[in-house]
């Protein structure tokens, strides 16, 4: 194998490794997982229908997932396996851009980073689009990072920035917080230019208008749907020391001679430290300026956010093997092993059942242990009737009092249900009712006067006998009181 190679594959194989690792989590499966799933399942039609009322801004990740279902069948690794061949692809071109920048210790010292990172270990490992968000921004960078080292014919140039636009406009309907990729990509250019990289700016700031452009009619339609994401809280300081800490170590990276001398881009004027700390930084800080306005944060939102840190540690990397007194590739060998053990708590969680929310799986097979035939359910909130899309066998020969129309029909994630009256007549026609609910319901989702006549109508009318926990959420029995 050749060692231009050499330096991508290794972190991919690194990454496909870490990602096949406990991979099904006990048969585990989270609430986002569990719309993925149920959603994937149905026919294209169908996904269409949802996305005028809900989920618009993944309904390009659920018509690829429904492909793959449709090759590979709805399974647990079938779901996840995207995810992991897409942190893969993003550990290579991480180490690719790493090798391009500073040379090949570099490089795969940030593809073997960026494949460690417990973050990245997670999200190869859940059924959403982040990893392949993230691996779309990696793609665009490299694209980015390689645009003057190339600048011959017009013709090339002009297909490496066609090139360019499409992925970052194909990562933005995957999720569109991937624009904030923009702004790191654009104080990159900025630097370049005022280095003498004159070429550089009139096509990339081409190539980034067509993709906002491109990316308006996806903004404007999910913002009526907006309120699916009410449930994030106001930044917290925990949040804020965590990223000036990450922030401070890679600018101590940056500050490493590998970090800050152009080596193999010259003609490019691009440095580790001019690609990977807007890279960095940006997304983050973007996105945390707005959750000032309205709360926005979430980390997986600006996971691609993680290819500047890799790129900055890479130098680090880098600097630890030349400075180890042996060969070179038994230091990295080393050193990689030493930071995989210190890992090993983090990383064993992460592939436990437990690690996530909620466990969607472990919930309906409780409600099938409990459950006698001719009982009726109810789930409060309503979103937690995912436990039936998901699992629905486990909910044979129940009755769902509250449900009037279902999901797919209704073009929703979890149904319409009735109004309060007619739930209120429903439960008091019932002797026997499973509850499947969460351990602390919040006081917004008994707002509702639908959700507050079913907690209401519980407490007067029936006699609580029985509760489980499982799967982090609670599944009790209520009887008629006589």
């Amino acid at each position: 194998m050749t060692a231009a190679l050499a330096v991508p594959a290794a972190p991919a194989l690194l990454a496909v490794a870490l990602g096949l690792w406990g991979i099904a989590r006990d048969g585990a499966a989270w609430r986002d997982e569990a719309a993925t799933w149920q959603v994937a399942r149905r026919s294209l039609p169908e996904i269409w229908h949802m996305l005028d009322t809900v989920d618009v801004v993944h309904g390009l990740y659920y018509a690829l997932i429904h492909g793959v279902f449709e090759i590979f069948g709805a399974g647990l690794l079938a779901l996840r396996a995207p995810s992991v061949l897409a942190v893969a692809a993003t550990a290579a071109l991480t180490a690719a851009v790493g090798r391009r920048l500073a040379g090949p210790w570099v490089g795969i010292g940030a593809g073997i980073v960026l494949a460690l990172l417990p973050n990245m270990q997670r999200y190869a490992q859940e059924g959403r689009s982040y990893a392949l968000v993230a691996a779309a921004v990696a793609l665009a960078t490299w694209l980015l990072v390689g645009a003057p080292a190339r600048a011959g014919a017009r013709l090339t140039r002009y297909r490496r920035w066609s090139a360019y636009a499409a992925v970052l406009l194909t990562a933005a309907y995957l999720n569109w917080f991937s624009l904030l990729a923009l702004p790191a990509h654009a104080m990159t250019v900025l630097i370049a230019y005022r280095r003498g990289a004159r070429r550089l700016l009139a096509p990339w700031t081409a190539a980034a208008l067509v993709t906002v452009a491109g990316t308006l009619p996806l903004i404007l339609a999910s913002y009526p749907q907006s309120g699916q994401i009410s449930w994030i809280g106001p930044v917290t300081w925990t949040t804020i020391t965590a990223m000036a800490a990450v922030f401070s170590a890679a600018l101590l990276c940056a500050r490493l001679p590998y970090g800050s001398a152009a080596r193999t881009a010259p003609a490019a004027r691009m440095t580790l430290a001019s690609v990977g700390l807007p890279l960095l930084t940006a997304p983050q800080l973007g996105l945390l300026l707005a959750s000032f306005v309205k709360p926005l944060y979430v980390d997986r939102y600006v996971l691609f956010a993680s290819l500047g840190f890799a790129l900055l540690l890479g130098a680090g990397t880098a600097a630890i093997v030349q400075a180890l007194p042996v060969r070179r590739r038994l230091a990295l060998l080393v050193t990689t092993a030493i930071a995989f053990l210190a890992l090993l708590p983090t990383e064993l969680g992460l592939r436990s059942a437990t690690s996530r929310t909620d466990d969607v799986m472990a919930t309906a097979e409780k409600v099938a242990t409990v459950a006698r035939p001719g009982d009726g359910v109810l789930f409060l909130p309503a979103a937690r009737r995912d436990t039936a899309s998901v699992t629905p066998t486990a909910f044979t020969g129940l009755h769902d009092l509250a449900l009037a129309d279902d999901a797919i029909s209704s073009g929703t994630l979890e149904g319409i249900e009735a109004g309060p009256d007619a739930i209120r007549v429903a439960m008091l026609a019932q002797p026997r009712i499973v509850l499947v609910t969460d351990p602390d319901v919040a006081s917004r989702d008994l707002a509702s006067e639908r959700e507050a006549t079913k907690r209401r109508t519980l407490d007067e009318h029936f006699i609580h006998t029985g509760i489980w926990k499982a799967g982090g959420r609670l599944v009790e029995i209520y009887e008629r009181a006589r």
